[in-house]
């Protein structure tokens, strides 16, 4: 077989960031300034989100996963150094521990205002902060194709980002309660299977003609293939590293190299129900790395952490010629130090004080920059 091609695998990654009042660790409105400066040296990679105590950064178009760390690193630098002007903290992590959603204030924006009179207090009570990785395809073809195998993948890779064991004060008992707030929202969990570029299309079509969504990019609760030739990723916690935010889309990078293989050599992946897939989904919400998931193929619950060495065999011959070895291969240290929740409930633990939770999400954000 000629030698394939993965040029075309280009990374995009999103975070989402929290802004921390220093004095009382709780979420702090900034009022946009952070956005206002960031807009001055990054221009467009930093976006205001709908709550106000939420920033939001992109990367450019990045080739490989080198490229994606120096642009994420640099966002994260950025960010910080310009909240630590106002007098502010950046943290990541899929919730804040103690912050109560009801004192939070939200950016004034039509697109904003027409989403909360829709969807009322399930808008207005999801601050939560979210990792959005995109991958890019060859074309919208192959895009679907490989979401629709990817799926299969998402509850493994969600299981390691897990970072929001707590809400309100609360310890929730889920190592990421994230999901369980943004489950209120339509149209979010593990997408369908689509036989077609066409049988989607005509799908995101049909919503926009009986006025669910107002247009094809506001589809896509833990995927998009819309617009644009990439498949995007939505189903992790917002990791408290960089180092773990790499490692995630180096994981969802190799998947689709993997599948895109199997297509080139007439081999498909076994496709399984949204609702086989959701169980796994609901699985990695609550226990994280450290339950069993359902191997589906044998029919029998299996160790997750085994499972997530299993998807790194799968992966294995695709990540030289992407480059990501040194990425890749960081998921070990992630199984023996926990996820971003091991962590903070660890603390927790220890000192049974959520400003000392509060103190590790912020310490965390710069970690090996």
């Amino acid at each position: 077989m000629a030698n394939l091609s993965y040029k075309h695998f280009t990374l995009g990654i999103e975070e989402e960031y929290m802004v921390i009042d220093p004095e009382s660790r709780e979420l702090k409105s900034h009022d946009q300034k952070i956005v206002h400066e960031g807009q001055k040296v990054i221009k467009d990679k930093v976006k205001a989100e709908m709550h106000q105590a939420v920033v939001e950064v992109g990367t450019d178009i990045c080739q490989d996963i080198d490229e994606a760390l120096v642009d994420v690193g640099t966002l994260r630098k950025t960010i910080s150094g310009i909240a630590d002007e106002l007098g502010l903290w950046i943290g990541a992590s899929g919730t804040h521990p103690f912050s109560h959603w009801e004192r939070q204030l939200i950016t004034e924006h039509v697109r904003y205002n027409e989403i909360i009179n829709e969807l009322q207090e399930a808008a207005r009570s999801n601050l939560i902060f979210g990792l959005h990785v995109h991958v890019g395809m060859e074309n919208r073809e192959m895009a679907i194709h490989i979401a629709n195998s990817a799926r299969y993948f998402l509850p493994h890779i969600y299981a390691l980002s897990t970072n929001s064991p707590f809400w309100e004060g609360r310890t929730t008992g889920y190592k990421s309660f994230r999901t369980k707030v943004f489950d209120k929202f339509p149209r979010t969990g593990i997408p369908d299977y689509f036989d077609s570029i066409e049988a989607y299309d005509n799908y995101v079509k049909l919503l926009v003609k009986t006025n669910c969504i107002d247009n094809a990019k506001k589809y896509g609760g833990i995927f998009g293939y819309t617009f644009f030739n990439t498949v995007e990723f939505r189903i992790c916690d917002v990791p408290m590293t960089a180092q773990e935010t790499i490692t995630i889309a180096a994981l969802f990078q190799a998947i689709c190299a993997k599948i895109y293989k199997l297509r080139s050599q007439n081999l498909n992946f076994m496709m399984y129900s949204r609702a086989l897939l959701n169980e796994n989904k609901w699985r990695a919400g609550r226990y994280g790395i450290d339950g069993s998931l359902i191997d589906f193929g044998k029919e029998t619950e299996v160790n997750t952490r085994i499972l997530i060495y299993e998807l790194l065999d799968f992966i294995d011959d695709v990540v030289p010629d992407l480059g990501s070895r040194h990425a890749i291969s960081n998921v070990h240290n992630m199984l023996e130090t926990g996820t971003g929740a091991d962590r903070q409930l660890k603390v927790f633990e220890e000192t049974r004080n959520l400003v000392d939770v509060v103190d590790l999400i912020h310490n965390e954000f710069l970690k090996g920059l």
